[in-house]
Order: C-alpha cells, then sequence, then structure tokens
C-alpha cells in the first residue's frame, strides 16, 4: 500500500456538526454569506452601534476587545461613512471603542466617492453605510518589528469575520472588499497618513 492510500485509509469521520435552530451561533455560522446585492433602506442606529461593537468593542474592564489583538496594542480604526442611517446625519464618523460612541470626521456622504475609488463596486455605493477598517501598523510595529504586518491583517480578519457574523445575525448583508486605490480610499476619507486603509464593508439590508 502506498503512503497516500495509507493516509486515504486512516481517515477519520467526525460526528456531524451542530448546525442549531435559527437564533444559535451555530445557525449564524451556517447560513453567513457574503452579500453584494444590497438596499440603502435606513438601518437602525441600534444596528449600526452593534456591528461597530463587534468590530472593535470593549468587553472587559482593562480593555480588552471583540477581537483578538497581537500584544493587546489594537492597531486598528473603525469608521463608518453613513448614508441611511436613522437619527445620524450622512457622513463619516470614527467609532470609539473606549466610549462605545460615534465622533464626527466628515461632513458629506462619502458612499458613492469609496465606490469610485474600489473600481466602481456598486455595493459600496448602494449600501446603508460602509465600515472602514483602517490599521496604524506602527502601533504594532513598536513591539513587534516586521512581523506587525501579518499580525494587524490577521487581526482585521478577526474583526471582519465579528462584523459577518453580527450582521447575520441581524439579518443584515455585508462583504469585505479589499479591492481599492488605497491612496483614493485615504483622501475621500481624509484619514491620517500613518493610517492604511485595508478594508470595506458596505452594510444594508439584502436586495430581495
Amino acid at each position: 500500500m502506498t503512503a497516500h492510500a495509507e493516509r486515504r485509509a486512516a481517515t477519520l469521520s467526525l460526528p456531524k456538526p451542530v448546525t442549531g435552530d435559527s437564533s444559535s451561533f451555530e445557525a449564524i455560522l451556517r447560513d453567513r454569506r457574503s452579500v453584494r446585492e444590497l438596499e440603502a433602506s435606513p438601518l437602525p442606529l441600534a444596528s449600526v452601534g452593534q456591528l461597530l461593537w463587534a468590530a472593535q468593542g470593549v468587553t472587559s474592564s482593562t480593555g480588552e476587545r471583540t477581537a483578538p489583538s497581537a500584544g493587546a496594542l489594537y492597531p486598528l480604526e473603525i469608521l463608518l461613512a453613513a448614508g441611511a442611517v436613522d437619527g445620524l446625519a450622512a457622513g463619516v464618523y470614527r467609532y470609539s471603542p473606549q466610549h462605545h460612541a460615534l465622533r464626527p470626521h466628515l461632513a458629506d456622504d462619502r458612499r458613492r466617492a469609496l465606490a469610485a475609488a474600489a473600481l466602481e463596486q456598486s455595493a459600496l455605493n448602494d449600501a446603508s453605510a460602509v465600515l472602514v477598517i483602517a490599521a496604524v501598523y506602527a502601533r504594532t510595529a513598536r513591539k513587534y518589528g516586521a512581523r506587525a504586518e501579518r499580525y494587524v491583517q490577521i487581526e482585521v480578519g478577526h474583526a471582519a469575520q465579528n462584523v459577518y457574523l453580527q450582521a447575520q445575525a441581524l439579518g443584515l448583508g455585508t462583504v469585505i472588499i479589499g479591492a481599492f486605490d488605497d491612496d483614493a480610499v485615504g483622501r475621500v476619507l481624509e484619514l491620517d497618513p500613518a493610517e492604511a486603509p485595508v478594508a470595506l464593508m458596505p452594510v444594508g439590508m439584502p436586495s430581495a
């Protein structure tokens, strides 16, 4: 018997995964999908707040957050490009995890400009809002040097998956977009030079 055949013969079937009922965590994992067809119908402010908390919310008195971070250095900055959110004027806001609050950043609706900077991907223009994940690599590099880029990108994946799962739990749709002109997105959002945009996540009601 060849080594390959031996490996196949040694394959062990696992018990079936638990997928749970419609409200269980397992069902959320089962049903999560990337959604690009979105409606710009207004979102409740509470839903937007829940999504932001899922991305980087503080979960302990000592500052730990919903997503793990190498060395607990938290290099991510979350911005919200709002267009159709109840009780929130169109514009760009920064999420403050420590206060679970939004700080106004720009007054204008930037969804259309973000779409233009991202190869005209319509989900960015159609969404009620766009979560922007930016990274300050220097925060992590101070401790981890050249490994910082890898660690920060892993952290972006953690935060993005949290947003995916929270959106699914709220009956909303989202998708992670990485195809964009970094410099153009930085100009649209007037980011600090130390902040690098890494991912855009349009959010809204899935189109019927």
